[in-house]
């Protein structure tokens, strides 16, 4: 496994007060214990698709063959989505700079773009920027009828009319949504099918949140070069502990649930996830809407708060030391160490740091991962420490498995259900409402 975790900097019997008690988790893990079969048993009965993908290769041709048309003579590519039906892809294509600070702009053709929030200024700016002729879009909704996607999709199509390509749609157009129900709609179909516009099936048992292995997150992968069946592999490597019969204590996702439980049921009501690479940074951002949505109902769960190393030390590291002690610390740390520009040493000696001389810039990195954890735990604020050795496709693969278990047994473990979002549901309700009525 890619992935190393552990979480003894989370116990008091190693940080002292403030830290989780042993008998907190090892209670937690029993519970947990139990999640896992739940798990095995939707496993075997296919009731839980998400556990099968993984394995999953009969959708790669089809994948592969919509991701090579949409790099086809074209410029830019651009993914017309929200939540679940964007981040995910977002996440992946970080491991191509996307949205990397500065090395973003140095992306190889096509550029990609994710526009996944119904901002109308910056909707309009990048209509108008982008080149119609020769752009590809993808709207997608699982459900086809989330109205951010739908409005995004019918300001593409004027555009189109407006440059004079509105014969021209199916060129430029790709849908992703679940087939249309029997007698019943699909908004983006119904908007799209007349014009010609293909479509690739969303796997129906799979919600949102939990698409990223699924074609939703494989097809901006693929688009972008990477390696769709490595991604895969990952996710498999993650769950292979719950297909063998693994103990929860020696199962990572089980005792990183194990570790939210108890860390709730002490009164610690936030879980703060920093993940020292900026290619993560959508991963933290991917993983706050996976916990918020799957875990905060009925009163239970936890407030989930993404960060990055090092940059939100200066502007966060204050209040998580010196502020309330009611956080649980994910500290994720990749293998930086010996990467990155040489430092000169006569210019770091002038510069006042002789110690940076003959260092790597991921040296410093490396070192303020493991002192940010280290100086956490030293505070009491209890702290798992989970490392990437090389962050590539199978890395990050296993990453997203090993949260979504970790998310799913930890709601199982609180008694709520995982996969529905009751209250995001009725916002959307009341927000349809309220269009109506200034209409």
């Amino acid at each position: 496994m890619a992935l190393q975790q552990t979480i003894d900097l989370a116990l008091a019997s190693n940080i002292g007060e403030g830290g989780l008690p042993r008998t907190a988790v090892e209670a937690a893990l029993a519970v947990v214990g139990k999640g896992m079969k739940r798990l095995a048993e939707e496993d075997a009965t296919g009731r839980l698709p998400l556990l099968h993908i993984p394995r999953a290769t009969d959708d790669f041709d089809a994948v592969r063959a919509a991701a090579s048309w949409l790099r086809r003579d074209a410029t830019d590519v651009v993914f017309l989505g929200t939540g679940g039906s964007s981040l995910g892809g977002q996440t992946l294509a970080q491991l191509r700079d996307y949205a990397v600070p500065g090395a973003g702009r140095f992306t190889e053709s096509p550029r990609v773009h994710f526009l996944d929030n119904l901002d109308p200024v910056t909707f309009d700016h990048i209509l108008h920027k982008l080149p119609l002729s020769s752009t590809r879009f993808v709207a997608i909704s699982k459900s086809g009828g989330t109205g951010e996607t739908l409005m995004q999709t019918i300001a593409v199509l004027s555009a189109l009319d407006r440059a004079g390509l509105r014969a021209r749609p199916n060129e430029i157009f790709l849908g992703l949504s679940e087939p249309r129900p029997p007698g019943g709609r699909n908004a983006l179909r119904d908007l799209l099918e007349p014009e010609g516009v293909r479509f690739l099936d969303h796997h129906g048992g799979i919600g949102g949140r939990y698409s990223v292995l699924t074609n939703v997150g494989l097809l901006p992968a693929a688009a972008m070069g990477l390696d769709i069946a490595a991604i895969r592999e990952g996710a498999a490597e993650a769950y292979e502990p719950f297909r063998n019969g693994t103990d929860a204590k020696y199962t990572p996702a089980a005792l990183g649930a194990a570790l939210n439980i108890a860390t709730i049921l002490e009164g610690k009501g936030i879980a703060v996830t920093m993940a020292y690479a900026d290619r993560l940074e959508r991963f933290t951002r991917w993983w706050v809407q996976l916990w918020a949505e799957s875990v905060g109902k009925e009163g239970k769960g936890s407030q989930p708060v993404a960060a990055i190393g090092p940059v939100d030390q200066h502007s966060q590291m204050q209040l998580y030391l010196g502020g309330p002690n009611n956080k649980l610390f994910t500290v994720l740390t990749t293998g930086v160490a010996g990467q990155g520009p040489l430092m000169d040493g006569k210019l770091a000696q002038r510069a006042g740091e002789p110690g940076f001389g003959g260092r790597h810039m991921g040296d410093l990195v490396a070192a303020q991962g493991r002192a940010t954890a280290d100086m956490l735990a030293r505070n009491g604020r209890p702290t798992r420490q989970i490392h990437v050795e090389k962050l590539d496709e199978r890395a990050l693969g296993e990453l997203l498995m090993h949260f979504m278990l970790e998310t799913i047994l930890t709601a199982y473990a609180l008694g709520v259900d995982p996969f529905d979002q009751p209250a995001v549901e009725e916002g959307k309700i009341l927000a349809r409402e309220y269009l109506a009525q200034g209409a």
